[in-house]
């Protein structure tokens, strides 16, 4: 039994309203759960939809974070993968009923009862889900991923949503050699899905509105890189694409021309998600290229794991700019304005 209860967080009381540094109780530990310490955790963009009830209503006070890494301080008696002080990483999802069909094929991500997320949730005894803007963390050890030895705390903690949110679909949609894949929006989720992709052997196309990026981009390994708005470049690449993956959406976006770029039965992965919902998508291009529109929601254990293993032989990993976990406050801040190249971490030991 772990007597050690209680943690303390930046938390949201409400919309617009600033984080606030307080103590909150952690989940009943139960003989399936993991506790650790938190000393990384990554700012996502789910973290300010959530602060701002972007995507439904959020139940607050909420402490957000889901690209969290800390080192094991208790185990359950049933957890037999971890151990104390192991490095561990958690990402968006935290529980499963680990029961129904999906589950038990390995898609705990797509839980046909509920997936609990890390934060602004509750687990099946009812207790509130918090995310890792925090000192501690408790949850199910089926959702609790041990750190490559070779990986640094800091590069892992992003791998847990934003890195898995991307590898995952390239993986189900079978990239390999001899591919070529677009992505569009080079940002945080973007940087890891050109990376992605030519570690899986297949050549990476950033696709950007601007040219501000382009030295990144080849930093980061493209073959190439596109204007959007470049008519004769776009022209020059229309239908070699064997998949885009789109990580930037807006309410101008333009379908037919992404589609134009397509081989017939290529793949649109969709892994952008907008407040309002998707408009405009053509028919006629869609059927007649015979293109799959995919939609992908994070990523399974299974993802996770092989998504960390793969990396740790390949050296895929963040760009990063680190903030102390004390000046959360700010770092939300510059995630607000844009200014992460191209994750932030908050770091509990600056």
């Amino acid at each position: 039994m772990c007597t050690d209860n209680t943690f303390h967080g930046w938390s949201s009381a409400g919309k617009g309203e600033p984080l606030e540094w307080r103590e909150f109780e952690l989940k009943q530990f139960e003989e399936d759960d993991v506790q650790m310490d938190v000393t990384h955790c990554g700012i996502c963009g789910s973290d300010i939809h959530t602060l701002d009830s972007g995507w439904g209503p959020t139940e607050y006070p909420c402490v957000v974070g889901h690209e969290i890494v800390g080192v094991v301080t208790a185990v359950g008696k049933n957890v037999t993968r971890l151990k104390v002080g192991d490095r561990a990483g958690v990402g968006a999802q935290c529980g499963s009923c680990l029961e129904c069909d999906n589950c038990k094929q390995g898609q705990e991500n797509l839980c046909e009862r509920r997936a609990i997320l890390t934060y602004n949730d509750r687990w099946a005894n009812g207790d509130k889900t918090y995310g890792g803007y925090a000192t501690k963390w408790r949850g199910h050890h089926a959702f609790v991923f041990k750190v490559p030895d070779n990986m640094e705390s800091d590069i892992a903690a992003s791998f847990m949503c934003a890195g898995v949110t991307v590898y995952a679909p390239l993986r189900r949609a079978n990239v390999k050699p001899g591919d070529k894949v677009g992505v569009i929006g080079i940002g945080g989720l973007g940087h890891f899905a050109v990376q992605w992709a030519k570690a899986m052997g297949a050549q990476s196309v950033a696709l950007s509105s601007s040219d501000r990026k382009r030295e990144d981009a080849k930093a980061l390994g493209c073959d190439d890189y596109v204007i959007t708005s470049d008519v004769d470049a776009m022209k020059k690449h229309a239908g070699t694409f064997t998949h885009i993956l789109c990580t930037n959406f807006s309410n101008n976006f333009d379908w037919g021309l992404y589609f134009s770029l397509i081989k017939h039965n290529g793949y649109f992965i969709m892994v952008a998600l907008p407040e309002e919902p998707l408009t405009g998508i053509p028919a006629v291009p869609l059927a007649f290229r015979q293109i799959n529109l995919i939609g992908s929601f994070i990523g399974s254990p299974k993802d996770i794991e092989e998504m960390l293993e793969f990396a740790a032989k390949t050296d895929v990993k963040p760009w990063i700019n680190k903030y102390a976990l004390k000046d959360a406050p700010a770092a939300v801040q510059a995630m607000r304005d844009g200014k992460p190249r191209y994750r932030i971490v908050l770091d509990a030991s600056l």
